[in-house]
């Protein structure tokens, strides 16, 4: 699942901007077409995808959508609070994550099992959407792209120096990066909260019996020698400096310039951010980035993560039920999907989708994605992982409040308490 962060706005303010830079309006529906709520994180329904399919469905139908637009970092307590209260959105957007456990799932949404646009999802977006009982869940409408250690080639060229295919070969890279003044990783700690999980899914992945042990508390991350690899490594890098020295200051909107400036050599990230979220006026471009795993020290091969999927969820007890069912029937439409997805680079979500296009740098590296890729498995397997907790618990660790076993001691501590809070079995 891929998490971002914002400066902290109010609410409100984020939702008039955004009102004002998409056209919409907030304006009761006067001409007895209808107006559909849908509530989602600022920076998902900014994507251009979001914007477009929004645009195009207003346009088409004369309907009004009334955008609730919470800031990303509050998004999973606001919406909660909002679904406790009472006050829920007619189309919910979220991804099929431990978070949505915080949700009343089978009460609040509607399955989508009989939808007729059903059997045009390709089967990874279906299976993505499933519960465990095969209940669809929600409409995939989102970026489905490869995770990994994002390069400058150009750099690295201009250096003599090469991508790493294990973890030795990486920690020599950054050595190598740092002693030349360069910052190795762009890690921004103010708010991201994704990285993590990278390092966890092959952990988790590779060993299910391990993931059956650990949703059933019967051990923790602490009985775990891989997760202290990892979070030991995390430590040792920001230590040596590999994160550079703002690190803990930098956040989401400081990542395009970071790279594109040549600041930082590398990232942990996705290949459609570049194409949603990368300036395309910094010194370097798309074409000076390349792909190779992320190595966290938890698998020697290191590891891609694959798509996570944003999914439009219907609340089952709307009073335009008819209307949310229609427009997620719109937005699976072969003709409005394309024009949505036209020149974004992903894997596509629906058998029809023909007008996006695959990144060069997951084509390039499509050997080492096929024998290292793993399925999204911290975030949307562990129960009661969450990625802010484990940010959290990092946080702690990077600024000296807590040591590394303290960190993974924290970060069951938050795991633990979250499964409690969901009522999960056995803890």
């Amino acid at each position: 699942m891929k998490k971002k962060c914002l400066s902290a706005l109010a609410i409100i303010t984020a939702v008039v901007m955004l009102a004002s830079c998409s056209g919409f309006t907030r304006t009761s529906n006067n001409s007895g077409n209808v107006t559909l709520t849908l509530m989602g994180k600022t920076t998902d329904l900014n994507k251009s995808y979001m914007t477009r399919i929004f645009d195009l469905y207003q346009k088409s139908t004369g309907n009004k959508l009334d955008i609730i637009s919470i800031e990303d970092d509050d998004y999973e307590m606001v919406a909660a609070e909002k679904f406790e209260s009472g006050d829920t959105p007619d189309i919910f957007l979220h991804f099929h994550n431990a978070d949505l456990n915080r949700f009343n799932i089978e009460d609040n949404f509607y399955y989508l099992n009989d939808e007729s646009w059903v059997s045009d999802l390709t089967d990874g977006a279906l299976a993505y959407c499933l519960d465990s009982s095969g209940n669809l869940l929600g409409l995939p409408f989102w970026e489905s792209s490869v995770s990994g250690c994002y390069y400058n080639k150009t750099i690295l060229d201009s250096l003599g120096l090469k991508p790493a295919a294990t973890q030795t070969e990486f920690d020599v890279l950054c050595q190598a990066l740092s002693d030349t003044g360069r910052t190795p990783i762009c890690w921004p700690a103010d708010g991201c909260s994704w990285m993590a999980q990278f390092g966890l899914d092959p952990i988790f992945a590779d060993d299910p019996e391990l993931l059956e042990k650990i949703n059933k508390n019967e051990i923790a991350y602490s009985d775990i020698p891989d997760v202290r690899n990892m979070v030991e490594w995390i430590s040792g890098a920001a230590e040596k400096g590999w994160f550079g020295s703002n690190y803990l200051n930098e956040g989401y909107s400081d990542i395009s310039g970071i790279l594109g400036s040549g600041n930082a050599v590398m990232t942990f990230i996705w290949d459609t951010w570049f194409y949603t979220d990368f300036d395309a006026g910094n010194k370097y471009s798309i074409d000076d980035f390349a792909l190779m795993p992320v190595f966290l020290n938890t698998t020697e091969g290191g590891t891609y993560e694959g798509g996570n999927l944003n999914m439009m969820m219907v609340n089952k007890n709307s009073g335009n039920l008819d209307a949310a069912l229609d427009f997620l029937s719109f937005c699976a439409d072969d003709d409005n999907y394309n024009a949505a997805f036209d020149g974004i680079s992903t894997v596509s979500c629906f058998k029809g989708q023909k007008s996006n296009i695959q990144s060069e740098m997951v084509t390039d590296a499509a050997d080492s994605v096929a024998e290292n890729e793993r399925v999204s498995t911290a975030a949307s397997r562990i129960i009661g992982y969450s990625a802010e907790d484990v940010l959290t618990a990092l946080d702690s660790m990077f600024r000296g409040k807590t040591d590394v076993d303290g960190c993974v001691r924290l970060m069951d501590d938050y795991r633990i308490a979250e499964a409690r809070m969901q009522g999960a079995d056995g803890f």
